[in-house]
């Protein structure tokens, strides 16, 4: 029996998702399949706030704040990626691995361990990829959660 997942709703949570090809296929290793899968972030971006993300061969980590449930940010952007992709590239096969897997960040600790796995996936890159994610500017990014933000320490609470 497969446990419940908790639905993650409110923007003061975030969360780390991974997102797979399926078969492993390098697809994003041609610019014209990244380049529509940045479009697709952007399409969907009133649904979720992003934060950072690498978009990798065969993958695609992305940290970010939804506005509804995590499970329709994720339909959303597998799926309208999955749709646009099939019709631009006359692609027949699937794209996408089944299901996804997520993490939701649980402190600023945590949060700084998935930056840095970002960019740790970022330094394994070519440098001709660092086009496709966070700090390329090509999607604009949300601030740090303000449930991250240090309060000021004078502040009695």
């Amino acid at each position: 029996m497969r446990p419940t997942r908790e639905q993650i709703r409110r923007s003061d949570q975030t969360c780390f998702v991974s997102l797979l090809t399926a078969g492993g296929l390098p697809l994003f290793r041609n610019e014209r399949w990244a380049i529509a899968f940045l479009n697709t972030l952007e399409r969907y971006s009133r649904e979720y706030a992003l934060h950072d993300f690498v978009v990798m061969p065969d993958q695609v980590h992305l940290l970010l704040s939804p506005h509804c449930p995590l499970e329709r940010v994720v339909q959303l952007i597998k799926g309208g990626y999955s749709f646009n992709a099939r019709r631009a590239f006359e692609w027949k096969g699937d794209i996408w691995q089944a299901g996804f897997s997520d993490h939701r960040i649980l402190d600023e600790a945590d949060w700084h361990s998935h930056i840095a796995y970002i960019e740790k996936k970022l330094a394994s890159l070519r440098t001709a990829d660092y086009r496709f994610c966070g700090r390329a500017g090509a999607v604009p990014l949300a601030a740090v959660p303000a449930w991250l933000k240090p309060h000021d320490r004078g502040e009695q609470g």
